[in-house]
């Protein structure tokens, strides 16, 4: 397996973030999405882990949403494009952007989100990330109408707070304070987790 490639790995995100890629996203299932990201999550992780082998999963999260913030500075060209769903489709864009780096967090802490406990626990953490609660019985079908829910629930002045992309192009957002947020909430959630499942472990005896 080759050792994991940051430009590569952000060119391919550019290109699946294109607008009518994203046209495309905005009505895929977010199950069918979760299990794709996992996919992808546990390759990037495992990469990462060859090429720095004594990280754990803190540093190897926060080198993921590094890679995630030059994602979005390479994108800042998608703007004020609307898709079906009658949201813009940056928008959807950075909803996926989220979803994706959420699931790679839950991958760096050992989560293989093959349950469906663990993948609604991604969208109820994107859910508090955005400030919408956790989406248990509401949460959408598809992307397009998760980023449609936000839109929404929110509203388009606060939006531009929780959410600035809408307000500026992709770069200015995602290089902001907001996906550094969304990863840290991750972080902090899973590496609870950790800390519970390996005391749980250790008064099992195994």
């Amino acid at each position: 397996m080759s050792f994991f490639d940051p430009l590569l790995d952000q060119v391919k995100a550019v290109q699946k973030l294109s607008p009518k890629n994203l046209k495309r996203l905005g009505n895929e299932r977010l199950s069918d999405l979760i299990d794709k990201e996992a996919i992808r999550a546990r390759a990037r992780v495992d990469e990462l882990q060859q090429r720095y082998p004594t990280a754990g999963p803190r540093e190897l999260s926060q080198r993921l949403i590094d890679s995630k913030k030059s994602i979005a500075s390479m994108v800042g060209g998608v703007t004020g494009v609307f898709g079906a769903v009658t949201v813009p489709v940056d928008l959807i864009g950075m909803v996926y952007l989220q979803i994706s780096l959420l699931t790679e967090v839950a991958t760096a802490f050992k989560l293989p989100l093959k349950s469906d406990r663990e993948r609604q626990e991604v969208l109820d953490l994107f859910g508090y990330a955005n400030g919408i609660g956790a989406m248990q019985r509401s949460t959408p079908k598809v992307l397009g109408s998760l980023a449609a829910m936000v839109l929404s629930r929110v509203g388009m002045s606060g939006l531009s707070k929780a959410m600035p992309l809408v307000a500026a192009p992709i770069s200015a957002y995602l290089n902001n304070q907001h996906i550094q947020q969304v990863g840290d909430s991750a972080v902090r959630h899973y590496d609870g987790w950790s800390h519970a499942h390996e005391k749980s472990q250790r008064a099992s005896g195994n």
